[in-house]
């Protein structure tokens, strides 16, 4: 990967967890981040920054099967500490994501 593509692919990583960290404004704005990833996976095959599409990914999903949970469990009383907690687990990950692509640095050694 060039130096081009490679600060290219830096950028749209960045835009990711731009549109992540939005979506608390606008949810929509993390549909639009997940399906950024989809469609430039395999820009990122085999470098650092797959590692943080794979974490935005997990972000994503993993967001929207707590929220779900969550709601369920609203009637519950429960359901309000649930997606507390998602918030701020949502908030923790873009802000993680954030740094260690600010630093050039993988998410976690690849598999």
């Amino acid at each position: 990967m060039s130096d081009d593509q490679t600060e290219s692919a830096i950028k749209v990583t960045r835009l990711v967890y731009v549109l992540q960290a939005a979506s608390f404004l606008l949810a929509i704005t993390f549909i639009a981040a997940l399906i950024v990833n989809y469609l430039k996976k395999d820009d990122v095959a085999e470098t650092w920054l797959s590692s943080h599409f794979r974490w935005q990914v997990r972000t994503f999903w993993f967001a929207l099967l707590w929220t779900g949970f969550g709601f369920i469990t609203l009637i519950m009383g429960v359901g309000y500490f649930i997606l507390i907690g998602v918030g701020i687990w949502t908030i923790y990950r873009i802000a993680k994501g954030w740094l260690a692509l600010q630093d050039h640095k993988p998410m976690y050694l690849e598999e």
